[in-house]
C-alpha cells in the first residue's frame, strides 16, 4: 500500500504485478489444458516484458531525478521499484519450477520431449551440428569480452549466450569470457529433432548454439554457458502540445525506442558472481537493472510451441455464434427497427465488419467516420472504407497513433487510407483518442438517418476472436446525434457549445458524471434506500473513485468489482471497505469489456464504456462511456453480470494481501462464466429461430 495516502491504496504497478500472477496461475492449473497453459507462460513473459519496458522504465526514470522530483508524488518510485523486483524475483522462481516441474513431465507424458544438448543421441547431435552450419553461422557473431576494451551493443529483447573460457596453454584459474547472439529474431526457437515412433523430440535454438558453440572459439575449452537479455526503455518521450509535427515526433521515437536506456537486464540464476559483475560494468548496470531468470528468456516464444496436431492437449472448440439479424437480411433496415448488442468472442465479429461493408457498396450511405486505436493487419473493415471512397463516399478515419506498440502499424494505416483518398486526422498532442465510434449517414426518403457502432473494444479482428467486449449498433437519435458531435469535435478540434446529456465523454463530462452517480447512490443508502453499484473494467487506479468508492461503502452503498487488472482499492475492510468486494476473471479469454451499473432506486443506469477508472482515462483521453436504453439489452447485460458474478472456478478474490485465492461458494455447482456466457448465447440465439 501507499503510506502517503490518508486512506488504503494499492499502487498501480504492484497491483499489476498482483494480476499477472494470476495469468501464472493458468499454466499452473492442472484443469487447464496442456498446450493453453504453456500459452500461458507465453503470456505471462509477454506481459512481464512490456511492463519493464514501460512501467518499470518509467519508475527507473523518477528514480534518476532525484529528491527534488520525487516529493512531488504522493510515493516513493525508489521503494516501489525495489518492491517490484522482489515480487517478480519470486515470481520467476515459480516460473522456473512451474516449467522444469510441470509442463515438461507433462509433455513428456504425450511423448514430447525437449532435450538439452546432453541428451541428445548420435543422430541428433549429427543433424544438430548440421542444422547450425547451415543455418545459424551467418547470424551468430562471437566478440571476446575484454574488460574496459570491449563493450559491444546488445539489440532490444535479443537473446545473447555468455561463454566462460579457459586457453589450456594457460593457468586453469584464468577464465576468459565472451558473448554471441542467439538468432531466435531470425529462426525458430524450438527446432523439431529426428525422432523414432510416436515420440517428438525437440530442441531450443539456445542450446544447438550451446552444443555448437565450440567451434566458434577454436584453442579454447568451454566450461560453461550462460543466457542474458537486455531489455530496452519503450516508453515514447512526446511532449504534451498542442503545435508543432506530432507524427514527426512519434516517428523519431520509434526510431529510438531500440537504442534506449536499460530497464531490465535479465540472467541465468546460476550465473558465476565474476561473470556477472563483468557483465554489469561492461554494459554499465545498476543493482535496478538486474533480474534473475532460469536457463531461458524470451518465454513469450512459446506461442509458438509446436501442437503436433494434439487438439485434445487445447481448449475444446467453441465456434463464434452468427447474429443472424444482422448477418442476414436488410442490415440498415434492422438496426432502425432496434437496438442490437453484440458479445464477442462469443459473437462472431461479422456484424461489424458488415456494417462497413454494406455502408461502402450501399448507395444510400454517403459518409462514414471511424475512429481507428488498434486495427488487424490485414483488415476487411479498413479494405472497406477504401472501397467507400472508391463508390463515391465521403470517408473520416481518426487514426490514434499513440497507441502504444501499434504506432507503426497506425501510421503506416494512416498513411495507406489516405493514399486511398480518405480524410484522416492524427492525435491531439496531450490527449490520446481512446473511443471506439463509428457514423454512417444514410438518406432516406429525402432524410438524413445516422446510424452508429459504439464498442468496448477496438476495431480489430484478430482480437476479437480472444477479447470479451460488447458492440452496440443504435439509430436511436438520443445516442447518434451526440456521436456525430464527438466526431466534429475530432474534425475541428472545437469543443461542442452543446452539453452531452446520453453519452459521457471524456474532457467533457465523464468524471463529473461518474462521480455524480455514485454520489446518488451513497444519498439513497444515507437515506435507508437500496443502493448499489456494480463495475466492470480493466483497471481502478484513480485516486479520487478509490476515495469516492471507500465513501459509498462507508454510507452503506453495496458495491460489487468485476476487474481484471489493477486494482488499487482493497475491499472487505472492517468499518471502511466491508460493503466492497472485488474478483478477478482470467481465462481462456481476455476480459476487456467496461461496464458501470447504478442501481438508481430501481431504475437502473448501465452504461458500457471503453473508459478504464484511471487517472489517464477520466482526465487526459477522449473516451466514452454510452447508456443501453434498450430493455431488452439492459436486461442480457445483467445477466451477463450475474454469471460473471456467480463465478466460483476461475474468479480469484482481490484482497490487500495479493493472495489471488481462487472464489468459492460452497456450491456443488461449478460455474465457469465464460463458459457459461457461451452456452446462454448459443441457447439464446438457437431459440431466435
Amino acid at each position: 500500500m501507499t503510506d502517503d495516502m490518508d486512506y488504503p491504496y494499492v499502487h498501480r504497478d504492484i497491483s499489476w504485478l498482483s494480476f499477472n500472477y494470476r495469468v501464472l496461475q493458468e499454466a499452473k492449473d492442472p484443469t487447464v489444458p496442456l498446450f493453453e497453459r504453456v500459452k500461458f507462460l507465453a503470456i505471462y513473459s509477454n506481459n512481464l516484458d512490456e511492463f519493464f519496458r514501460v512501467r518499470v522504465a518509467s519508475l527507473r526514470n523518477l528514480v534518476r531525478l532525484g529528491k527534488k522530483t520525487m516529493r512531488k508524488l504522493d510515493y516513493s518510485p525508489k521503494q516501489v521499484l525495489k518492491e517490484i523486483l522482489k515480487i517478480v524475483d519470486h515470481q520467476q522462481e515459480e516460473f522456473s519450477y512451474i516449467f522444469e516441474n510441470q509442463i515438461i513431465p507433462e509433455l513428456r507424458d504425450h511423448k514430447i520431449h525437449l532435450l538439452r544438448r546432453l541428451d541428445l543421441n548420435d543422430e541428433q547431435k549429427t543433424f544438430v551440428e548440421d542444422y547450425f552450419n547451415a543455418k545459424l553461422l551467418p547470424f551468430v557473431q562471437p566478440v571476446l569480452l575484454i574488460e574496459d576494451k570491449v563493450r559491444p551493443f546488445l539489440n532490444n529483447a535479443q537473446l545473447y549466450l555468455t561463454i566462460v573460457m579457459t586457453d589450456p596453454e594457460e593457468s586453469k584459474n584464468k577464465m576468459h569470457y565472451a558473448i554471441l547472439k542467439i538468432p531466435s529474431d531470425h529462426l525458430p526457437r524450438f527446432i523439431q529433432l529426428p525422432s523414432r515412433g510416436q515420440r517428438h523430440d525437440l530442441i531450443m535454438l539456445d542450446d544447438i548454439v550451446r552444443h555448437s558453440v565450440e567451434q566458434m572459439f577454436p584453442g579454447y575449452e568451454i566450461e560453461d554457458t550462460y543466457s542474458i537479455k537486455l531489455t530496452r526503455d519503450a516508453e515514447l518521450y512526446i511532449d504534451d502540445e498542442f503545435s508543432g509535427d506530432l507524427i514527426s515526433k512519434i516517428k523519431s521515437s520509434l526510431e529510438k525506442r531500440h537504442v534506449g536506456p536499460a530497464s531490465r537486464f535479465v540472467y541465468d540464476r546460476e550465473i558465476t558472481d565474476d561473470l556477472l559483475e563483468l557483465l554489469k560494468h561492461t554494459f554499465n548496470l545498476g543493482k535496478y537493472d538486474m533480474l534473475k531468470e532460469g536457463r531461458y528468456h524470451n518465454n513469450f516464444d512459446f506461442f509458438k510451441f509446436p501442437h503436433f496436431g494434439m487438439e485434445h492437449l487445447k481448449n475444446p472448440d467453441l465456434p463464434p455464434l452468427s447474429y443472424r439479424p444482422l448477418e442476414e437480411g436488410p442490415f440498415f433496415e434492422a438496426i432502425a427497427r432496434e437496438d442490437h448488442m453484440i458479445h464477442v468472442p462469443y459473437h462472431s465479429y461479422e456484424s461489424v465488419v458488415r456494417l462497413f461493408e454494406e455502408a461502402s457498396r450501399d448507395p444510400k450511405v454517403t459518409h462514414i467516420k471511424i475512429i481507428q486505436y488498434r486495427v488487424a493487419r490485414k483488415s476487411r473493415i479498413m479494405q472497406a472504407l477504401k472501397a467507400a471512397v472508391d463508390a463515391g463516399k465521403q470517408v473520416f478515419a481518426f487514426i490514434e497513433v499513440k497507441a502504444r506498440f501499434d504506432e507503426e502499424a497506425n501510421l503506416a494505416w494512416g498513411e495507406e487510407l489516405e493514399k486511398a483518398g480518405i480524410t484522416v486526422r492524427y492525435s491531439f498532442p496531450g490527449v490520446k483518442v481512446h473511443s471506439k465510434l463509428a457514423l454512417i449517414r444514410r438518406m432516406e426518403h429525402g432524410k438524413e438517418s445516422l446510424y452508429t457502432y459504439l464498442s468496448t473494444g477496438n476495431f480489430h479482428e484478430d482480437t476479437a476472436k480472444v477479447y470479451s467486449d460488447f458492440g452496440l449498433f443504435t439509430a436511436n437519435k438520443k445516442i447518434t446525434s451526440e456521436v456525430a458531435r464527438v466526431f466534429s469535435f475530432l474534425e475541428t478540434v472545437k469543443v461542442p457549445t452543446v452539453p452531452f446529456e446520453n453519452l459521457l465523454v471524456g474532457q467533457f463530462n465523464l468524471r463529473s458524471r461518474l462521480t455524480a452517480m455514485v454520489d446518488e447512490e451513497i444519498r439513497a443508502a444515507k437515506a435507508g434506500e437500496k443502493a448499489q453499484i456494480i463495475l466492470k473494467m480493466n483497471s481502478l487506479q484513480d485516486p479520487e473513485m478509490v476515495a469516492k468508492l471507500y465513501e459509498a461503502s462507508q454510507a452503506g452503498v453495496e458495491v460489487k468489482l468485476l476487474i481484471r487488472g489493477i486494482c488499487s482499492i482493497v475491499p472487505g475492510l472492517k468499518d471502511f471497505s466491508e460493503n466492497i468486494e472485488a474478483f478477478s476473471i482470467v481465462d481462456r479469454y481476455l476480459e476487456h469489456a467496461r461496464v458501470f451499473v447504478f442501481h438508481n432506486g430501481g431504475d437502473e443506469k448501465i452504461y458500457l464504456s471503453s473508459a478504464d477508472w484511471m487517472v489517464r482515462n477520466l482526465s487526459y483521453r477522449v473516451e466514452t462511456a454510452f447508456p443501453i436504453l434498450d430493455p431488452r439489452i439492459r436486461k442480457l447485460i445483467q445477466d451477463y453480470l450475474r454469471i460473471q458474478l456467480k463465478d466460483n472456478v476461475k474468479a480469484r478474490i482481490i484482497d490487500g494481501k495479493h493472495t489471488n485465492a481462487y472464489r468459492k461458494d460452497g456450491s456443488d455447482l461449478a460455474i465457469r462464466s465464460q463458459t457459461e456466457t457461451y452456452f446462454y448465447i448459443k441457447r439464446m440465439e438457437e431459440n431466435r429461430g
